[in-house]
């Protein structure tokens, strides 16, 4: 007699039910969120940003007159990204020469290094070595050395912030390289620093030669070679942990919802001695101004979040056409002033912008009609210089937006922004179930760690019986 065959539908019940339990206790321990949060920085790692599609930095080589022994070339950065910049201590660019160039002569810029020149015996050129890294000279350079955009020390400015001075140039003399079209070879292996890690850069790409216009825009000239190199950003590339996070609060509740604990890392000073300071500490000052002071490694003020940056935004007023919000950005890093700082910020309330207090405000909208984003940045000379951790540490201003009544609603955390950035960085925000309700809103019961535990339970012993 045949045996029965096994019945197929437990099996399949308790493999949905384990699916669910799974979901229910990544809900219930805030897991999710954590995993969402880390793949989500793992998928910035491929350098795009849906904020900025188009966001770049190109550097363009443009050949402009033959030498005896090889060319001069003037070099630009330009920065099109829409909110993301360098500060100081700026831009750093290197290369890899194809052949055994080297560089007589430089003006705008410098390289680093000099190298190895000790096989001339006269005219010393500026940089022998086979991979140069130049940046940008201080200002104040002497007009003798300058070119047109250079001397800002490495500073270049977002491109919706400040286009003028999102563009920086150099000028060199290239030996012993080719003369011709034909016999010039293009570096290989860009870097750029901005100043630390986070840009990678393509192969240099031969396009047609840049035109340039005169003055009186009767007459055009062109380089005789263009070469282009596009850097793209990933805030992962860049460190492995964010450097900023939001905290909410409400009129309408008396909740202040902090930065989740540890988002940009765990309080340590046990094992890791240093890795932050008291506010109240009688050793503040000599660890801030210790042997590390110029290091670029934050050192943070000791909190629960440990980022260097926390933006908060409070719902503060409701009006029967209108309601106003107040942004407020603290800077915890001890060691960094954010000069021409940035923020920007996604709701889909902000197509009702109607006023805007203390900060500039310029909408962002990469895909045509949608206007939801707003890039925010201060004022120049009044707010535009974010200070180091302390009681000038932080800029504020109120929005004031007028409310769409087909929209409108104060109900299920709407009135809370979806995405924040600070200078460019995705900051971590609170999970959506943290966020402030309305009062006489009951909040949504959460699985606690029973149910799931209990399905997962039944799951295996239903997989058991039937194994």
């Amino acid at each position: 007699m045949a045996a029965r065959p096994r019945p197929v539908l437990p099996p399949m019940v308790a493999s949905v039910a384990l699916l669910v339990a799974f979901s229910l206790l990544m809900r219930s321990s805030g897991f999710g969120f954590k995993m969402c949060t880390w793949i989500h920085l793992c998928h910035l790692n491929y350098a795009y940003d849906p904020l900025d599609p188009n966001g770049n930095i190109t550097i363009k080589w443009d050949v402009m007159q033959w030498t005896p022994d090889g060319y001069v070339a003037v070099i630009s950065l330009y920065n099109y990204q829409q909110y993301r910049h360098i500060q100081a201590p700026g831009w750093k660019l290197g290369w890899v020469w194809a052949k055994k160039e080297i560089i007589w002569t430089m003006t705008g810029g410098q390289a680093t290094e000099q190298g190895d020149c000790s096989k001339f015996k006269t005219n010393i050129p500026h940089c022998c070595k086979k991979d140069p890294e130049v940046v940008d000279l201080l200002p104040g350079t002497p007009y003798n050395m300058q070119t047109a955009n250079c001397c800002k020390g490495g500073v270049l400015t977002s491109w919706a912030q400040d286009p003028d001075n999102a563009v920086a140039s150099f000028q060199i003399s290239v030996g012993q390289a080719g003369t011709t079209n034909k016999t010039v070879r293009v570096p290989k292996n860009f870097t750029l620093m901005a100043p630390g890690p986070g840009y990678t850069c393509s192969p240099a790409k031969l396009v047609k030669p840049t035109k340039f216009v005169s003055q009186d825009g009767r007459r055009t000239t062109q380089a005789h070679m263009t070469w282009n190199v596009t850097c793209t950003y990933s805030q992962f590339v860049a460190q492995r942990s964010p450097t900023c996070c939001v905290s909410l609060s409400s009129f309408y509740n008396d909740t202040i919802v902090n930065c989740p604990t540890c988002s940009c890392g765990c309080q340590d000073n046990s094992t890791a001695p240093g890795s932050c300071v008291e506010d109240n500490s009688p050793y503040l000052a000599s660890v801030v101004n210790g042997p590390n002071k110029n290091s670029l490694a934050p050192l943070v003020q000791c909190t629960s979040h440990m980022c260097p940056i926390r933006v908060h935004w409070h719902v503060k007023v409701n009006y029967r056409e209108y309601w106003r919000v107040k942004i407020t950005v603290t800077n915890f890093n001890y060691r960094m002033n954010y000069s021409q700082w940035n923020l920007v910020a996604q709701h889909p309330n902000f197509d009702n912008l109607t006023t805007i207090f203390s900060f500039n405000y310029k909408p962002l909208t990469p895909y045509g009609t949608i206007n939801d984003t707003a890039m925010l940045w201060g004022i120049k000379y009044y707010n535009d210089l974010l200070m180091t951790a302390g009681p000038d540490g932080n800029v504020q201003s109120e929005l004031l937006f007028r409310k769409e009544p087909s929209t409108f609603t104060f109900q299920k955390g709407w009135a809370f922004p979806r995405r924040v950035y600070f200078n460019g960085d995705n900051c971590v925000m609170p999970p959506p179930d943290a966020y402030p309700w309305l009062p006489n809103a009951s909040r949504r019961l959460s699985a606690s760690l029973g149910l799931p535990l209990i399905a997962i339970w039944a799951a295996i012993m239903v997989l058991l019986l039937h194994a």
